[in-house]
C-alpha cells in the first residue's frame, strides 16, 4: 500500500460501543456477571471472564462456561473511561484457588482488618462450591487463605440449595459481614424454590458463622445481590424462566426482582421487579444478572446483556456488562430502570496532563489488550498495553479537559520498527488533527519507550482519539501510557 493511500485509508469502524455510548462499557473483551466495589473514588468491575469459544471449524459455538476458570477487573473514576487491569487466574492448575475447576459471578468486598485494606474476592466453582480469594489491593496480586470452598456441598450452609453459587456480599457498618448465595428451581417448586441463602461471615471475613438462613424469593432463579440504603436491606435476584401460568403479582421470567428487610438476615417482602430482561431492551436475550451500588451520590446497576456478541454477528452466550442509573421514590422503593446503549453521564473530567494508561478507553476499534512482560520480582501484576494494533485501528479517551491548550504529548510505545505513527484527533476518528508522534524502533515489543511530538490547536473539553498509522497487514507497535505537556 502507498504512503498516499495508507494515510488516508479511513479508521477501523467501532463495533458494540459506539462512540458518543457508554455501554457496553468496554468492546475490547467481554465481560459477564459483572459485580462492583468503590474504593478509593474508583468504581472497580469484576467478570467473569467471558471468552469467544470454537468448535473443529473454527467457526465460534456456544458458550459452555466449562472452561471459563479467569475472571477479569476494570475501573473507572469517571464512569465513561475504563482501565482494564487484566485477568485474575482464579482457579485451575494456573489460578489461586487449584482446588476449583471454574470461576464465575465474582463478588467483591473491602474491609479494615487491624488497621490494613484488606480485599476479598467470592467466585462460585460451577454450582458446586463458592470459593474466596484476599488481597492487599482491589486488583490482586490474589491468594487462596483457606486452600478450600468457603462453602462446598457436605456443609449445612449448602442444604435445599441447587445450584451453590453467585455469590454478594454485604460489609455492614458494625463491619459484620454478610454472604448471599444460591439459586436453581427443583422439580415443581417454580413458585417458591427457597434456593437463596444468607449466612454470616466470620470477623476474618474468610469463614462462616452459625446457620444459613433461607430467602424466601418468589420465582427465584440466581444472581443474588444486596444493599443497604436508608437503614433498608435490599435483596435483589434474577427469576426463573418458568413458562407456566404465574399467579397475578408473580415477577415475569427472567428479570431483576427485590425484596426488602429491617435486618440482612430477613425476614424479608417481597416487593417487585426493577429491570427488564435484556431480550427486551436490546433485542438479544439470555440470562440477567447485576450489581446495584452508589458512587458519590448517585445509585447505578451493572448488568450484561449480549449487545457486543450480537454486533460481532455472534450472539451465542457471550455477554458485556452495561451500565445505568437507580433511582429511589420518597417510599423507599426503586423506580423501573431502563436499559439503553448510551449509559449514564460521566461524573468528572479526564486529566490529559497527568499520566494515563493507554489501557484506560472510552472507545475502541481493532485492539486488545496484553500484559507488557513483568520482572517477576514483586509479583504484582504485569503492567497492561494496547496490543494488536494494525492500520487504522484506534483508541479514545472521552472527555479530556485540555484547558487553555498542550504543546506536546509523550506517549510510551514498544515496537521492532520505525515508521508508524499515532495521528492524535479531536472528537471522532476523522476530527481535527493536533499532532502525530512518530513512533520509534525500540528493540521489540516487549522493549518500551517514549516518544514525543509537538502538538497543536488542543483547547477545551474533547474527547481524545490516537489512531494508529503504519505498515498493512501487520502488528505494528505496543501502547502503554501516554500523557500531554503544556
Amino acid at each position: 500500500m502507498s504512503e498516499e493511500i495508507r494515510l488516508s485509508a479511513p479508521p477501523a469502524g467501532a463495533v458494540g460501543k459506539l462512540p458518543g455510548n457508554g455501554n457496553p462499557v468496554v468492546a475490547h473483551k467481554f465481560g459477564a456477571d459483572p459485580y462492583a466495589l468503590v474504593y478509593n473514588d474508583r468504581v472497580y468491575l469484576y467478570n467473569t471472564n467471558d471468552v469467544l469459544e470454537y468448535d473443529w471449524e473454527g467457526e465460534v459455538k456456544d458458550n459452555t462456561y466449562s472452561s471459563i476458570n479467569q475472571l477479569s477487573v476494570i475501573s473507572s473514576d469517571d464512569l465513561i473511561n475504563w482501565t482494564d487491569h487484566g485477568v485474575i487466574n482464579a482457579a485451575g492448575p494456573q489460578g489461586a484457588a487449584k482446588w476449583a475447576t471454574q470461576s464465575w459471578a465474582p463478588a467483591a468486598a473491602h474491609k479494615k482488618i487491624n488497621g490494613r485494606d484488606q480485599f476479598f474476592l467470592y467466585f462460585a466453582n460451577n454450582a458446586s462450591g463458592i470459593g474466596v480469594l484476599t488481597s492487599d489491593s482491589p486488583t490482586g496480586p490474589w491468594v487462596d487463605p483457606i486452600g478450600r470452598p468457603l462453602i462446598s456441598r457436605d456443609m449445612p450452609a449448602a442444604s435445599g440449595v441447587t445450584w451453590l453459587f453467585d455469590p454478594a456480599v454485604l460489609v455492614d457498618e458494625d463491619g459484620t459481614g454478610y454472604l448471599y448465595y444460591g439459586g436453581g428451581v427443583p422439580e415443581g417448586q417454580h413458585e417458591m424454590p427457597n434456593t437463596a441463602r444468607v449466612i454470616q461471615l466470620g470477623d476474618d471475613m474468610v469463614s462462616i458463622v452459625g446457620e444459613a438462613a433461607t430467602i424466601p424469593a418468589p420465582y427465584m432463579f440466581e444472581d443474588a445481590g444486596i444493599n443497604k440504603a436508608g437503614g433498608v436491606y435490599y435483596f435483589t435476584y434474577c427469576t426463573n424462566f418458568y413458562d407456566g401460568v404465574r399467579p397475578e403479582g408473580s415477577p415475569p421470567a427472567g428479570e431483576i426482582a427485590y425484596m426488602t428487610s429491617e435486618n440482612p438476615m430477613g425476614p424479608w417482602t417481597y416487593q417487585g421487579c426493577i429491570l427488564k430482561n435484556p431480550g427486551y431492551f436490546f433485542g438479544v436475550g439470555g440470562n440477567n444478572h447485576h450489581v446495584i451500588f452508589q458512587f458519590g451520590e448517585t445509585w447505578y446497576i451493572a448488568y450484561h446483556a449480549q449487545t457486543l456478541s450480537k454486533a460481532m454477528g455472534v450472539p451465542k452466550g457471550y455477554r458485556s456488562t452495561h451500565l445505568n442509573e437507580v433511582h429511589f421514590a420518597g417510599d423507599g422503593s426503586i423506580n423501573e430502570i431502563i436499559a439503553d446503549m448510551q449509559g449514564v453521564t460521566p461524573v468528572k473530567l479526564l486529566d490529559p496532563f497527568i499520566m494515563n494508561d493507554a489501557v484506560t478507553m472510552a472507545w475502541s476499534a481493532g485492539v486488545n489488550v496484553e500484559p507488557l512482560a513483568a520482572d517477576g520480582k514483586d509479583h504484582k501484576p504485569a503492567k497492561l498495553a494496547v496490543s494488536g494494533i494494525h492500520n487504522g485501528d484506534w483508541t479514545a479517551a472521552a472527555q479530556a479537559n485540555f484547558g487553555s491548550g498542550a504543546s506536546s504529548f509523550s506517549a510510551w510505545v514498544a515496537s521492532e520498527a520505525a515508521g508508524s505513527t499515532i495521528e492524535l484527533r479531536l472528537d471522532n476518528p476523522s476530527g481535527r488533527l493536533i499532532g502525530v508522534l512518530e513512533v520509534p524502533d525500540t528493540g521489540g515489543m516487549q522493549q518500551g519507550r517514549e516518544a514525543i511530538a509537538r502538538i497543536a490547536g488542543a483547547e477545551g473539553i474533547h474527547d481524545l482519539y490516537f489512531i494508529f498509522r503504519g505498515e498493512q497487514g501487520k502488528e505494528l507497535f505496543r501502547f502503554s501510557a501516554w500523557k500531554f505537556s503544556r
